[in-house]
Protein backbone atom coordinates (compact mmCIF):
# COMPACT_ATOMS: atom_id res chain seq x y z
CA UNK A 1 0.00 0.00 0.00
CA UNK A 2 1.44 3.14 -1.02
CA UNK A 3 0.97 6.17 1.79
CA UNK A 4 2.09 9.28 0.81
CA UNK A 5 1.21 13.18 1.30
CA UNK A 6 2.19 16.27 -0.74
CA UNK A 7 4.28 18.76 0.60
CA UNK A 8 3.00 22.26 0.75
CA UNK A 9 4.45 25.04 -1.39
CA UNK A 10 6.45 27.46 1.01
CA UNK A 11 8.93 29.84 0.82
CA UNK A 12 9.79 29.26 -2.98
CA UNK A 13 11.34 25.87 -2.39
CA UNK A 14 9.57 23.87 -4.66
CA UNK A 15 6.41 24.11 -6.81
CA UNK A 16 5.08 21.25 -8.31
CA UNK A 17 4.61 17.34 -7.42
CA UNK A 18 6.13 17.29 -4.24
CA UNK A 19 5.44 13.94 -1.67
CA UNK A 20 7.36 12.25 1.56
CA UNK A 21 6.10 8.64 0.96
CA UNK A 22 6.92 4.65 1.74
CA UNK A 23 9.46 3.41 -0.19
CA UNK A 24 8.78 0.78 -3.26
CA UNK A 25 10.48 -1.90 -4.98
CA UNK A 26 10.04 0.30 -7.93
CA UNK A 27 11.78 3.12 -6.36
CA UNK A 28 15.38 1.15 -6.11
CA UNK A 29 16.69 2.48 -9.25
CA UNK A 30 15.93 6.60 -7.90
CA UNK A 31 17.43 5.56 -4.92
CA UNK A 32 20.36 3.53 -6.22
CA UNK A 33 21.24 7.15 -8.33
CA UNK A 34 21.57 8.94 -4.52
CA UNK A 35 23.31 5.74 -2.80
CA UNK A 36 26.04 4.35 -5.33
CA UNK A 37 28.37 7.88 -5.25
CA UNK A 38 28.67 7.25 -1.99
CA UNK A 39 29.83 3.55 -2.28
CA UNK A 40 32.10 3.88 -4.96
CA UNK A 41 33.25 7.65 -4.01
CA UNK A 42 33.39 7.77 -0.51
CA UNK A 43 33.87 6.09 2.80
CA UNK A 44 30.72 7.58 4.08
CA UNK A 45 29.32 4.34 4.13
CA UNK A 46 31.36 0.72 4.11
CA UNK A 47 29.35 -0.75 1.34
CA UNK A 48 31.93 -1.22 -1.38
CA UNK A 49 30.07 -2.79 -4.39
CA UNK A 50 27.09 -1.05 -5.90
CA UNK A 51 24.40 -3.75 -5.70
CA UNK A 52 22.35 -4.60 -8.81
CA UNK A 53 18.81 -2.55 -9.11
CA UNK A 54 17.78 -6.04 -8.44
CA UNK A 55 19.22 -6.71 -5.43
CA UNK A 56 18.70 -3.27 -3.44
CA UNK A 57 14.67 -3.73 -4.91
CA UNK A 58 14.95 -6.52 -2.35
CA UNK A 59 16.42 -4.70 -0.05
CA UNK A 60 13.87 -2.14 0.19
CA UNK A 61 11.12 -5.06 0.59
CA UNK A 62 12.52 -7.09 3.08
CA UNK A 63 13.77 -4.25 5.24
CA UNK A 64 9.93 -2.39 5.11
CA UNK A 65 9.00 -5.74 6.78
CA UNK A 66 10.45 -4.39 10.19
CA UNK A 67 11.54 -1.00 9.42
CA UNK A 68 10.31 2.27 7.64
CA UNK A 69 11.72 3.36 4.54
CA UNK A 70 11.25 6.54 3.27
CA UNK A 71 11.79 8.47 0.41
CA UNK A 72 11.06 12.14 -0.73
CA UNK A 73 9.67 12.36 -4.59
CA UNK A 74 10.00 16.03 -6.32
CA UNK A 75 8.86 16.56 -10.06
CA UNK A 76 8.67 12.58 -10.14
CA UNK A 77 12.68 12.05 -9.01
CA UNK A 78 13.79 10.51 -5.71
CA UNK A 79 15.50 13.90 -4.14
CA UNK A 80 16.11 11.56 -1.05
CA UNK A 81 15.43 8.76 1.69
CA UNK A 82 15.75 7.54 5.25
CA UNK A 83 15.07 4.44 6.91
CA UNK A 84 15.58 2.53 9.94
CA UNK A 85 17.78 -0.91 10.04
CA UNK A 86 18.71 -3.37 12.62
CA UNK A 87 20.90 -2.31 15.53
CA UNK A 88 22.52 -5.94 16.99
CA UNK A 89 21.27 -9.54 16.73
CA UNK A 90 20.93 -10.25 20.58
CA UNK A 91 17.19 -9.65 21.76
CA UNK A 92 18.16 -7.37 24.29
CA UNK A 93 19.21 -4.85 21.70
CA UNK A 94 15.97 -5.20 20.04
CA UNK A 95 14.40 -1.56 21.51
CA UNK A 96 17.50 -0.20 19.02
CA UNK A 97 17.41 0.84 15.59
CA UNK A 98 20.14 2.08 13.56
CA UNK A 99 19.32 5.11 10.89
CA UNK A 100 20.63 6.57 7.75
CA UNK A 101 19.69 9.21 5.36
CA UNK A 102 20.80 10.25 1.89
CA UNK A 103 20.08 13.19 -0.15
CA UNK A 104 20.69 13.81 -4.07
CA UNK A 105 23.11 16.63 -4.64
CA UNK A 106 20.34 18.95 -6.20
CA UNK A 107 18.32 19.01 -3.23
CA UNK A 108 20.88 19.68 -0.65
CA UNK A 109 20.93 21.70 1.79
CA UNK A 110 17.04 22.50 1.81
CA UNK A 111 16.05 20.76 5.13
CA UNK A 112 15.16 17.80 3.13
CA UNK A 113 16.91 15.19 5.79
CA UNK A 114 15.40 16.68 8.31
CA UNK A 115 12.13 16.47 7.60
CA UNK A 116 12.90 12.89 5.98
CA UNK A 117 14.00 12.18 9.82
CA UNK A 118 11.38 13.92 11.05
CA UNK A 119 8.22 11.08 9.88
CA UNK A 120 10.78 8.00 10.55
CA UNK A 121 11.44 9.05 14.07
CA UNK A 122 8.11 9.59 14.66
CA UNK A 123 7.26 6.12 12.91
CA UNK A 124 10.42 4.46 14.87
CA UNK A 125 8.28 5.90 18.39
CA UNK A 126 5.39 4.25 17.08
CA UNK A 127 6.65 0.65 16.40
CA UNK A 128 8.29 1.08 20.55
CA UNK A 129 12.42 1.73 19.84
CA UNK A 130 13.79 4.02 22.66
CA UNK A 131 16.79 4.37 20.78
CA UNK A 132 18.21 5.50 17.81
CA UNK A 133 21.72 5.44 16.50
CA UNK A 134 23.34 7.44 13.79
CA UNK A 135 26.45 5.76 12.61
CA UNK A 136 29.23 8.36 11.09
CA UNK A 137 31.98 8.03 9.22
CA UNK A 138 34.41 10.47 10.47
CA UNK A 139 35.55 13.53 9.20
CA UNK A 140 31.75 14.72 8.06
CA UNK A 141 30.80 17.79 9.72
CA UNK A 142 27.78 18.21 7.32
CA UNK A 143 26.52 15.15 8.99
CA UNK A 144 27.41 15.66 12.75
CA UNK A 145 25.80 19.05 12.55
CA UNK A 146 22.47 17.58 11.30
CA UNK A 147 22.53 14.68 13.38
CA UNK A 148 23.00 17.19 16.72
CA UNK A 149 20.74 19.63 14.54
CA UNK A 150 17.78 16.80 15.00
CA UNK A 151 19.01 16.05 18.70
CA UNK A 152 21.48 13.70 18.60
CA UNK A 153 24.25 13.16 20.91
CA UNK A 154 27.80 11.91 20.30
CA UNK A 155 28.90 9.03 22.88
CA UNK A 156 31.91 6.95 21.03
CA UNK A 157 34.18 7.03 18.69
CA UNK A 158 36.02 3.66 17.31
CA UNK A 159 38.89 4.51 16.10
CA UNK A 160 40.10 3.09 13.01
CA UNK A 161 37.88 0.58 12.79
CA UNK A 162 37.24 0.54 8.56
CA UNK A 163 39.48 0.76 5.38
CA UNK A 164 38.23 1.96 2.53
CA UNK A 165 39.78 4.07 -0.39
CA UNK A 166 43.17 3.86 1.05
CA UNK A 167 42.52 5.23 4.38
CA UNK A 168 41.91 3.70 8.30
CA UNK A 169 38.75 5.10 9.46
CA UNK A 170 37.32 6.19 12.56
CA UNK A 171 33.26 6.30 12.90
CA UNK A 172 31.37 8.16 15.35
CA UNK A 173 28.24 6.97 17.00
CA UNK A 174 25.53 9.14 18.10
CA UNK A 175 21.87 8.78 20.28
CA UNK A 176 18.89 9.90 20.12
CA UNK A 177 16.08 8.95 22.72
CA UNK A 178 13.08 8.99 21.22
CA UNK A 179 10.77 6.87 24.12
CA UNK A 180 11.00 6.38 27.79
CA UNK A 181 12.98 3.56 29.25
CA UNK A 182 10.20 1.66 31.08
CA UNK A 183 9.91 -1.64 32.66
CA UNK A 184 8.67 -4.61 31.39
CA UNK A 185 9.02 -3.34 27.21
CA UNK A 186 6.74 -4.71 25.00
CA UNK A 187 8.87 -5.95 21.63
CA UNK A 188 8.86 -3.28 19.13
CA UNK A 189 6.10 -4.04 16.61
CA UNK A 190 7.01 -4.66 12.83
CA UNK A 191 6.62 -1.97 10.70
CA UNK A 192 4.29 -3.78 8.54
CA UNK A 193 2.30 -4.87 11.30
CA UNK A 194 1.96 -0.47 12.08
CA UNK A 195 -1.49 0.66 11.97
CA UNK A 196 -1.85 2.30 8.37
CA UNK A 197 -3.66 5.22 9.94
CA UNK A 198 -1.18 5.57 11.97
CA UNK A 199 1.31 5.57 8.81
CA UNK A 200 -0.70 8.27 6.71
CA UNK A 201 -1.23 10.31 9.61
CA UNK A 202 2.56 10.77 10.70
CA UNK A 203 3.10 11.37 7.26
CA UNK A 204 0.56 14.17 7.08
CA UNK A 205 1.86 15.76 10.38
CA UNK A 206 5.21 16.09 8.45
CA UNK A 207 4.07 17.74 5.46
CA UNK A 208 2.23 20.03 7.55
CA UNK A 209 5.53 21.24 8.93
CA UNK A 210 6.92 21.96 5.64
CA UNK A 211 8.38 24.83 6.81
CA UNK A 212 11.84 22.75 7.85
CA UNK A 213 12.19 22.96 3.73
CA UNK A 214 12.61 26.28 3.73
Amino acid sequence: MLLSVAFPNRHNFLYFSNMIRLAESTDAKGMLDIYAPYITDTSFTFESEVPSTHEFADRITNYLVHWPWLVAEIDGKIAGYAYGSKYRERIGYQWCVECSVYIHDDFQRKGLAKTLYTALFDLLKKQGYRNVYAVINLPNEKSVRMHEACGFKWFASYENVGYKLGKWKTVGWWQLVINEYTEEPMPPIKFSELDKNTVSAILEDTAQTGDNLA
